[in-house]
């Protein structure tokens, strides 16, 4: 996946957590809807994971396809 593609794909789901959120802030999410939520952050980390990734390859002149996406596991394990 191109850098491009992953900006749209990250685009495309922050969209739909926007969307989520406004929901919540006027009457709630059902339990599909906080669980879909949940989801949308941790598929917007993966893929801003896997843009780093890239970058970094690319910058280490190695091959950006190299780069994978990591399970939730390792994204959302990450200490800030």
């Amino acid at each position: 996946m191109a850098d491009e593609q992953v900006h749209d794909r990250i685009n495309e789901l922050a969209h739909e957590e926007h969307a989520l959120w406004e929901r919540e802030a006027h009457g709630g999410l059902s339990p599909a809807e906080q669980e879909r939520l949940r989801e949308l952050g941790v598929q917007l980390d993966q893929c801003w994971d896997l843009l780093h990734q890239r970058r970094a390859r690319r910058n280490a002149g190695q091959n950006p396809d190299d780069a994978t996406v990591r399970d939730e596991r390792t994204v959302e394990g990450y200490k800030g």
